[in-house]
């Protein structure tokens, strides 16, 4: 049986994985956009290309949505992997939210650090979220643009499709025990679809409210809603091209 939802969302958007220049500089652009100019999470100051990173970007591999008909850069997501010996070094969620973390339940899952990752500055652009009269809203839907009802509501499936972009390149690299910091809602809105996140510490402020979860890549897949993994499968095909290219 097929569903629609896949054919309607890749109809008005192309997920890449992220790797030339020129992809690499629009994902970053959204981050700066979305977490220096908007949220302030980051001192927009520090980025005078409007173009936000950090040291762990060298580690992570990037996807990235396009929107088809304007071309522009519609969401984001990087999934990072520990480097030094054994992959010691920590995650960003290690080494910047550490004191949240319930570590005694993080050790007991005693996890091989060759098969860890952590899912890492989803954004979705301000352009593909605000509505008129809504300044904070982080993953809506827009009506700024000229598109029609059916192409807008594809826009809240921006952020879902960027998990699923990051989900595909955790099977993809062998990275198949994801950590993620994130906001309340995130873990409230997947588990619509059938993604249960396990929390593994406690709410912390940082860029915003969030707290940390654990998920592994097999849970995901077999117990994602039907429809959504017909989605998944597709961008799954689309970033493993541009991965293997």
């Amino acid at each position: 049986m097929r569903y629609p939802l896949a054919d309607n969302f890749l109809q008005y958007f192309e997920v890449k994985y992220a790797v030339s220049p020129a992809e690499l500089s629009q994902v970053f652009g959204i981050r700066y956009r979305v977490y220096c100019k908007e949220f302030g999470y980051e001192d927009a100051s520090a980025f005078p290309n409007e173009e936000e990173r950090d040291s762990f970007d060298s580690k992570s591999l990037h996807a990235l949505i396009l929107h088809k008909s304007s071309g522009l850069p519609a969401g984001c997501v990087r999934l990072v992997t520990p480097s030094g010996v054994g992959g010691s070094d920590p995650l960003p969620f290690e080494e910047n939210c550490a004191e949240s973390l319930d570590t005694a339940l993080i050790e007991g899952l005693d996890l091989n650090r060759n098969t860890v990752c952590e899912i890492s500055r989803l954004a979705v652009d301000t352009a593909f979220r605000r509505r008129v009269g809504e300044g904070t809203t982080r993953y809506g839907v827009v009506e700024g643009l000229d598109c029609s009802q059916q192409e807008q509501r594809s826009f809240a499936l921006i952020a879902v499709t960027c998990f699923l972009a990051a989900t595909a390149l955790t099977e993809i690299s062998g990275r198949t025990n994801v950590f993620a910091m994130m906001e309340p809602f995130l873990p409230r809105l997947l588990e619509r679809s059938g993604i249960v996140f396990n929390r593994v510490g406690e709410d912390i402020d940082y860029h915003g409210l969030r707290a940390p979860y654990f998920i592994t890549t097999q849970s995901a897949l077999e117990n994602m809603r039907p429809d959504l993994k017909e989605l998944y499968c597709a961008v799954h095909d689309r970033i493993e091209i541009g991965h293997n290219a």
